[in-house]
This record gives C-alpha cells, sequence and structure tokens, in this order.
C-alpha cells in the first residue's frame, strides 16, 4: 500500500514539475519583480516619478503656464506674430479644439508621470526592508510617490475635470482603457495619496543638501490646504454649500497644521525678487518647485526626457538682441496685470519688463498686440546690466519651476480663514505678504473688502507663475473678469479673443485622440 501511495506522489510531483517547466519563463524574459532588488532601485525609481513634471515639449511646447498665465488676463500669447504657435493662439482666444496639440501632450505626460508612481508605489510597497533599505527609506520612497501621483492628479482635475482614475501599473492590454472618473472621485483619490505622504515624508531641513528638490512634508501640507480649497470652491460652483464648508473647513485645518508644524522650515526671502534667481532655487520660501539644471543639450526634436533643462527660460525672452542673448517672446503680460499693481509695488518690475524703444529693434515682431511688457519671473535677466544670463544651450536654461513658494501657502491659508469666518486671521496673513514689499497693511486705499483684497494680493504677489488662470475658474469669476479684461485691452487685441462661454471655457476638452482611444466622454459644449 506504501508503494502505492508512493508511486502515486512521484507521478504527482512529476506531473507538477512537468507543468512548471512548461510555465517557467525563458532565458530572455524578464519580470518587473526581478529589477526592484535594491534600495539604490527603488531610489532611481522614485527620482523617475519626478521627471514628467519637467517636460515640456513633445511635438509641441507645453508647458502648464501656457494655461495658467495665457489662458487669463495676466497674458497674451506673443510670439514672433499671431500665427506662431496657433494651438496656443487658440487658448489664449478661447477658441480651443479637442485636437489642440498643446492639451494632448500636457495631458499624456501627467498620465507619464502617474504610471510611474503607480509601479513604484506597488513595487517598493512589496520590498523586504534591509541594511540598505530601511524601513524609514521606503515609507519616503513611497510617500513621495503618492505625493507625485496626487499632484498629477491634481494637475488634470483643474484642467479637465474627471478624468480616468488609474492607481495600479497597467500589466494587461485588456486593463488600459478606463473610463472618466468623476471630480469627486479624483479629490478623493488625491486627498488619500496626500495624507498618506504626510504621514511619510521627512521635513525639509531632514533632506541632505543633495535631495533638496524632494517632496516633503511641508509640501504635502501645502497640497492638503491648496487642494481641499479647489474642492471646496468647486462644490460652490455647484450649488453644494454644505459640501463646500466642509473642505473650506478642512482646508483651514491642514493650514493651521502647516504653519505649526513648519514654523522653523520656511520664511518669506526679505527681497521678493530672490526668489527667481538661480541663486534662490530650494531657498527658505521654497516649499515645492520642479527642478532643472543647465544642460547642453535640448528636446527640440528628440522629444521628452532628452533634456534637463527648461525651455521657459528660452520662450519668454525678448525676440530683440539688445539684451546680450534672445529668445522667443512668449508670454507677453498685459495691460491689465501691469496696472493691478500699486504705486511702489516693487513686485511690478520684478515680474514685468518695460523695453525701452531704443531696445525694441523690429517692433512688428517684438510689440504683440500693442504689449511691449515681457515676462520676467524666469527669464533669467540681470537688471542692473538689463542684459540676459548666458545659455549652454541656446533653447534650454536652469532656473527651476517654482510651484508652492510660502508667500502662495500664506494667501492659501488666508483664503480659507476668510471662507471659514475667521477674518483677523485673513487679515494677518494678507498683511504678512504685504509687508515684505514694505506695503501698507490692510485695508490700504482702494482695497475694498477683504475678498476683493485677497484675490488682488494672490494677482500681484503670484503674477506670471502660472495661478491666475485656475484662481478665475475656481472663484467661479472667470466670465466676468474675461469679458472686462476683453473690453479693456487694446483693439488690435479685442479683434482676436473669442467669446467666453460659461460651462464650457472653465474646462480644457479632453483630447480629441484620447476620447476616441478610451470611449471617453467629452466635456459640455467641445
Amino acid at each position: 500500500m506504501k508503494k502505492v501511495i508512493f508511486a502515486l506522489s512521484f507521478i504527482a510531483v512529476a506531473l507538477t514539475s512537468c507543468e512548471k517547466w512548461l510555465t517557467e519563463d525563458g532565458p530572455m524574459v524578464n519580470r518587473v519583480s526581478d529589477y526592484f532588488t535594491s534600495a539604490e532601485t527603488a531610489r532611481q525609481v522614485t527620482t523617475g516619478v519626478y521627471t514628467p513634471l519637467m517636460w515640456e515639449y513633445q511635438n509641441g511646447y507645453f508647458p502648464e503656464w501656457y494655461f495658467g498665465d495665457i489662458a487669463s488676463d495676466d497674458a497674451l500669447k506673443g510670439g514672433q506674430n499671431v500665427a506662431d504657435g496657433p494651438d496656443l493662439y487658440d487658448i489664449d482666444n478661447f477658441k480651443v479644439v479637442a485636437n489642440n496639440g498643446i492639451i494632448l501632450q500636457f495631458y499624456r505626460a501627467q498620465y507619464q508621470g502617474i504610471a510611474r508612481a503607480n509601479l513604484a508605489i506597488e513595487q517598493i510597497s512589496g520590498l523586504e526592508p534591509d541594511e540598505s533599505l530601511t524601513p524609514e527609506l521606503k515609507t519616503r520612497f513611497v510617500a513621495e510617490a503618492k505625493f507625485l501621483r496626487a499632484y498629477y492628479y491634481f494637475r488634470l482635475v483643474r484642467l479637465f475635470g474627471g478624468v480616468p482614475l488609474v492607481v495600479k501599473p497597467v500589466y494587461d492590454g485588456a486593463d488600459w482603457r478606463q473610463p472618466r472618473a468623476s471630480v469627486e472621485a479624483v479629490y478623493a483619490q488625491i486627498f488619500d495619496d496626500l495624507k498618506d505622504a504626510e504621514a511619510g515624508l521627512p521635513l525639509k531641513s531632514a533632506y541632505p543638501a543633495e535631495d533638496l528638490g524632494r517632496a516633503t512634508k511641508g509640501a504635502a501640507q501645502a497640497m492638503l490646504l491648496k487642494t481641499n480649497l479647489y474642492f471646496a470652491d468647486w462644490n460652490v460652483n455647484q450649488g453644494k454649500a454644505a459640501e463646500a464648508a466642509t473642505y473650506f473647513a478642512a482646508a483651514k485645518t491642514w493650514g493651521d497644521k502647516f504653519l505649526t508644524d513648519q514654523a522653523a522650515e520656511y520664511a518669506l526671502c526679505a527681497n521678493y525678487a530672490d526668489n527667481f534667481t538661480l541663486e534662490g532655487e530650494n531657498g527658505p520660501e521654497s516649499v515645492f518647485e520642479i527642478q532643472y539644471m543647465e544642460d547642453g543639450m535640448s528636446d527640440y526634436g528628440e522629444g521628452n526626457g532628452f533634456s534637463r533643462g527648461t525651455f521657459s527660460v528660452v520662450l519668454t525672452r525678448s525676440r530683440s538682441s539688445s539684451y546680450g542673448e534672445s529668445g522667443w517672446g512668449f508670454n507677453h503680460p498685459t495691460q491689465s496685470l501691469y496696472d493691478e499693481y500699486e504705486a511702489g509695488d516693487p513686485r511690478r518690475d520684478a515680474t514685468i519688463f518695460t523695453p525701452t524703444d531704443a531696445e525694441i529693434l523690429n517692433p512688428a515682431e517684438e510689440v504683440y498686440l500693442g504689449s511691449r511688457y515681457l515676462s520676467l519671473k524666469r527669464a533669467l535677466m540681470d537688471l542692473s546690466t538689463r542684459t540676459y544670463l548666458h545659455l549652454d544651450h541656446d533653447s534650454r536654461g536652469a532656473i527651476n519651476c517654482q510651484q508652492i513658494r510660502l508667500a502662495d501657502v500664506y494667501l492659501l491659508y488666508a483664503e480659507a480663514c476668510l471662507e471659514t469666518g475667521d477674518d483677523p486671521g485673513a487679515t494677518t496673513y494678507i498683511n504678512k505678504v504685504r509687508q515684505r514689499v514694505g506695503l501698507a497693511d490692510y485695508p490700504y486705499a482702494g482695497s475694498g473688502d477683504l475678498r476683493t483684497a485677497l484675490r488682488h494680493e494672490r494677482r500681484v504677489e503670484l503674477g506670471m507663475e502660472g495661478h491666475r488662470w485656475f484662481d478665475l475658474c475656481r472663484w467661479g469669476i472667470a466670465q466676468q473678469v474675461m469679458e472686462a479684461y476683453k473690453q479693456g485691452e487694446s483693439a488690435e487685441a479685442r479683434g482676436h479673443i473669442g467669446t467666453f462661454t460659461a460651462g464650457k471655457h472653465e474646462l480644457m476638452p479632453i483630447p480629441q485622440k484620447e476620447v476616441e482611444l478610451g470611449a471617453l466622454q467629452q466635456n459640455p459644449n467641445y
């Protein structure tokens, strides 16, 4: 009997072994898990999640300030003429259609970041800690990836509304097509990721110098303040007052936590303009910024990820050769923005550069629809000599792109205070921002009510940093502001500006190629 049992057991093992042999990978097959074997691998993969934030060029240019500045009343498209950059011209003038190339490339870059984050979260979470991958380091890497996944989704939801929500790597071709999730579902995921990130990220001061620029506990807290405020505003615009109150309160709570926990981590720069210099990168006011470096290569003709420099420098420099090196002349500040600054506000001249008649060598290319003004904050100009700093490559610069700085957090917190009935708190933090540049405290002459003062302060403090359009849309005043702006523009500019349609233009269309590939429902009226 024992022999029979042994014989049957042997046959079973043999059959199992045979079956295993039939399903084993061949010698040239690699599995994802084969790659994730060390702390260094985890570090490299986490670092790679940041990379799509840097991308500005694929088949065309697509920096986020194209939307934040140029779609708003702060900037005109610029360039050689109105025909230079037709997709950007459409963004500037409410003429966007679903096959706009800028929108497609921006949308896809965010999903590249999300895909990288999903892989990092899944695989690093499954690694066993060892001498090189301590539990603390493992937790930090996963927290960084969750912060970044939330950041990419925030960039998508505020520009497009609800988008496909993918939170795991897609290994099977049958899983790649996903429906659009609701705005509520996207924000719920953002909040979950940011809370996990906040719990696992270190303070800025805990990072060694070589890791400055990575996500921090302060950045996660600032984003929880910001995203709760955005979602509260979205609920206001949907007529959901009770829900809005919940999220305004959450924004205030996270703002309180930031101010308590980060009191020793951040400080306003004594000189406002220092924020926009190479020397000021990752400085005391910096909460989170996209890291760039000098690079002698360019993405032009190569696509995403070929260079570690930014196109934004050359895109925003004057087309004139009067300043040593010339650029492409995009993102012209408007007269409306220029006039928003109070007399004596030093932020105007740190934000907007005004060429003299003698410096304009070719008015047809250098003055765009009546605006001679130039954007300064990422153009790397020495104002004392009125010359641009030399670039190692004529299309790439090293200046970082600030996403969150302390003044922005102060103003977001002031807004949360205002919306939760804490007017003294709102006043205090508006005044902190004004005091830095030597301006009178609120209420100051012509300031109007507290809400008006707050919105003015956000516009002038953050001018040409890519915030304005998103502020107008979340506040529900985009149509009102843009129609008033249009009437104040030059006759030449008015001839190009289309009609703002409420319920349509607050969002960009889902790219048509993505609609077709994913069978996605398009945004209203596109």
